[in-house]
């Protein structure tokens, strides 16, 4: 069988420094439209949540941009969109049935298949006939369809090309993603921003922090790894390889951006970024991202 990671494998340094991009919510301004236009509306048809659509789009809305899980996985998104409609007095009284979600919860908990449409469908020939993950299948395909037809024409967050410009030939660059390949590698063309990184790595070739480790663990040292990313998902996969974090701040991602190209990236290249000005950096973007929904506090 092909490794979809194998690219990742054969990366060759070209530079001393490495930087990883996420690339939804931070380089292209997409997690809005994905998510208010393509994952809830198919949330809501597809799993039955009619009679109580305006609390499910509240709950998807929040775990997926407003909170600190924004960033994570479709699989485990969904389900803490299920247990948040659990918790409601509102649903509770509407006798809306929720899913439990079994299925999905033991195709999140295995490592052997990776959390993409690919590996559900090989998941779903080991543990056949099961109308859960076959809904599931349904949901996730439906998803990426509206995401083809919906999403195009959205331009990367001012100062995204120039950083990539300026940093393109003092450092090797791959996106590191969550995002279907297909759906990634069609918005860097677009944009004609492939040309700047050296591969684009998505769902398809493992988690966030396994594209850092196969890409640059042991080939640079610690500080002279980078991650930029808009969520901690992004940072954690930085921490588990001993790189360095610059946040791009949810609804700030303008000015993040502005400032990582007039002085943050010379910080980083220069030696002088890990410390105390990183921790400031996080101590704000924790700042943006609450644990807490809105309709529990």
């Amino acid at each position: 069988m092909t490794d979809p990671a194998q690219p990742l494998r054969d990366l060759q340094p070209q530079f001393e420094f490495f930087i990883g991009i996420d690339s939804d919510g931070c380089a292209f301004d997409t997690m809005e439209i994905k998510h208010k236009e393509c994952f809830t509306p198919n949330i809501i048809k597809h799993w039955d949540l009619q009679p109580v659509s305006k609390y499910a789009r509240e709950a998807a809305e929040f775990v997926n941009l407003y909170s600190k899980w924004r960033g994570i996985n479709r699989w485990p998104a969904l389900v803490m969109v299920f247990d948040l409609l659990r918790e409601r007095d509102e649903v509770r009284r509407r006798g809306v049935s929720i899913p439990q979600a079994n299925s999905i919860r033991a195709f999140i908990d295995q490592e052997q298949y990776p959390h993409s449409n690919d590996g559900l469908q090989a998941y779903m020939q080991a543990h056949p006939g099961d109308p859960e993950l076959e809904r599931g299948m349904v949901w996730t395909t439906a998803v990426n369809a509206t995401i083809a037809d919906m999403v195009h024409g959205v331009p990367p967050f001012p100062y995204v090309r120039e950083s990539l410009q300026a940093m393109h030939a003092k450092a090797d660059m791959i996106v590191v993603s969550a995002t279907p390949c297909e759906a990634l590698n069609k918005e860097w063309d677009e944009h004609d921003l492939a040309q700047y990184v050296s591969a684009i790595a998505g769902q398809e070739m493992g988690k966030k922090a396994v594209h850092l480790k196969l890409a640059a663990a042991g080939r640079y040292e610690p500080d002279h790894i980078l991650m930029i990313g808009d969520a901690p998902g992004d940072r954690r996969a930085a921490k588990a390889n001993d790189a360095l974090f610059y946040p791009i701040n949810p609804g700030d991602e303008e000015r993040s951006w502005q400032h990582f190209y007039d002085e943050a990236m010379d910080r980083f290249f220069a030696g002088t970024y890990a410390g105390d000005y990183e921790a400031s950096l996080n101590a704000e973007f924790e700042r943006y991202l609450p644990d807490t929904p809105p309709w529990k506090r």
